[in-house]
């Protein structure tokens, strides 16, 4: 009977990569669909960077075509607008667009007001916000929110690398 099964638990391992991939798409497509009603801009035509730093992370959104002036526009004012409601402790558009479960939002949702700097440019080709905080606790909230950003975003996201300097990342948020 124990050798009856082993042909099928190794058809079951072997495809366990293949269902958690094809799971990751599935909920790379659900985010892409519900950051539509938050992002104004395409998540075709832009990519997302998050850089984790030692004292929070930066997020860079940018359009994939630098002559884009409409999604260098649009990526300007969603990141505006987000730095605003992040400062109020609003933080519906993750939210809605990865879900209330969504790793290190919850930390970030109950910090004081003033406990996270929350700060907005301009780059070329798009907009970066930089997160810092001096609370342990909410840099790893804020480096979990990232990476489930990534994960979440798939093709249009990476994991930015701080390299030269701490504000210094390619980016999508949010979904």
């Amino acid at each position: 009977m124990t050798k009856n099964l082993l042909p099928t638990i190794l058809a079951g391992l072997i495809c366990l990569p293949f269902t958690a991939q094809a799971a990751d798409i599935q909920r790379q497509a659900e985010i892409a669909r519900l950051g539509s009603d938050v992002m104004p801009f395409s998540l075709n035509a832009t990519t997302h960077t998050f850089t984790k730093t030692s004292d929070g992370g930066t997020q860079r959104v940018v359009a994939k075509d630098a002559s884009d002036m409409q999604q260098t526009k649009l990526v300007r004012q969603h990141l505006h607008d987000i730095q605003t409601q992040f400062l109020k402790g609003d933080f519906s558009g993750p939210s809605h667009v990865h879900g209330k479960r969504m790793p290190g939002l919850a930390e970030l949702q109950n910090a004081t007001p003033g406990q996270i700097s929350i700060t907005y440019k301009d780059v070329d080709g798009g907009a970066e916000i930089a997160y810092r905080t001096a609370d342990a606790k909410l840099v790893s909230a804020i480096h979990d929110w990232f990476d489930a950003q990534v994960s979440d975003h798939g093709k249009d996201a990476v994991a930015g690398h701080d390299g030269d300097h701490a504000h210094h990342s390619h980016s999508s948020m949010m979904q």
